[in-house]
């Protein structure tokens, strides 16, 4: 097959741990084409075309590709597209989608669906499945903010279009700095975040559970936070060990995998804390590598199995 991957520079991924190399990876090792582009290469034109790269890939983590040739290449001639750049879901990422969307009408198979990729914001998407989640808030106003921090005590605050823990606060009702917190997270009323009950399970690890193509990946990967952080993210300090996934992360992947699968989201990263979801993670989910390298399960030959 010929497989492209639409990622953010390549010189800038990290190819020890980026999910998205590991993917590539095994592509090679089976076989297929690998091309690269990143997604201010798109354009329309007669269609939806890039200006791509096709990819030499090795095990070398110093220099892992060589670009062997880069030409203009119509999106359907692809077999598969992967949508792997990292957020911020700004407005050059929604372009993106509704390019994407446009190809995928004309044939091609993208991997998520450009649809989903702006249904699913990665905080909202939460509310879908509300009997899995711990009491939450999303607001604008300060005022209902304030009072779910005095109904909770503890809480947690995030923006909606942050990743790897930025722009995550923890506040209780006793927090000096509480008012200062919460206007600049909504930024004085003007906008939305996430309140959430903070879940002391988070010491024993922020979870990521890997579900591809509805079916549940037998280990997670629990970001253990640094003393005196809060944040379990891997970006933020947090160390990951690799487990089998409980019996509650397992109830909640399987109840969620039809739906996700339904809606063409073939890779998704669940995070998971204690008994409740916290996220569903649908740009790039990572922690493949990871994982393959605590336990042996493959989840990049899983996705090229799905596809």
């Amino acid at each position: 097959m010929n497989i492209a991957f639409i990622v953010d520079p390549l010189a800038e991924l990290k190819p020890y741990k980026d999910s998205s190399v590991f993917m590539m990876r095994e592509a090679v090792k089976r076989g297929h084409t690998v091309w690269a582009f990143e997604a201010n290469e798109m354009f329309a034109r007669d269609g939806v075309v890039a200006n791509a790269h096709q990819l030499s890939v090795s095990a070398n983590n110093a220099s892992w590709y060589t670009v062997e040739q880069s030409r203009v290449v119509p999106l359907t001639s692809f077999d598969a597209v992967f949508m792997r750049k990292d957020p911020p879901f700004d407005q050059e990422y929604l372009y993106a989608t509704l390019l994407l969307g446009l190809a995928e009408s004309q044939g091609v198979r993208i991997i998520n669906r450009p649809a989903s990729l702006r249904d699913y914001n990665e905080k909202l998407a939460i509310l879908k499945f509300a009997e899995f989640t711990s009491p939450t808030l999303v607001t604008s106003d300060m005022t209902r903010v304030h009072a779910f921090v005095d109904e909770h005590s503890d809480v947690i605050l995030k923006k909606l279009d942050g990743m790897g823990g930025t722009s995550i606060f923890r506040v209780t009702s006793a927090d000096a700095n509480r008012n200062a917190i919460v206007e600049v997270q909504t930024e004085y009323g003007k906008s939305t975040i996430m309140a959430q009950r903070y879940i002391p399970e988070i010491i024993k690890g922020d979870k990521r559970v890997l579900v591809i193509n509805g079916k549940v990946a037998e280990h997670a990967l629990a970001r253990i936070p640094k003393a005196g952080e809060t944040r379990g993210n891997l970006a933020a300090g947090g160390t990951g060990v690799a487990m089998p996934i409980t019996k509650r992360e397992r109830e909640i992947a399987e109840a969620l995998g039809p739906t996700l699968k339904r809606d063409g989201l073939t890779i998704v990263g669940l995070d998971i804390i204690g008994d409740y979801l916290t996220e569903v993670n649908v740009t790039s989910p990572t922690c493949m590598v990871e994982i393959f390298e605590q336990t042996g399960e493959n989840i990049a030959a899983a996705v090229l199995d799905a596809i």
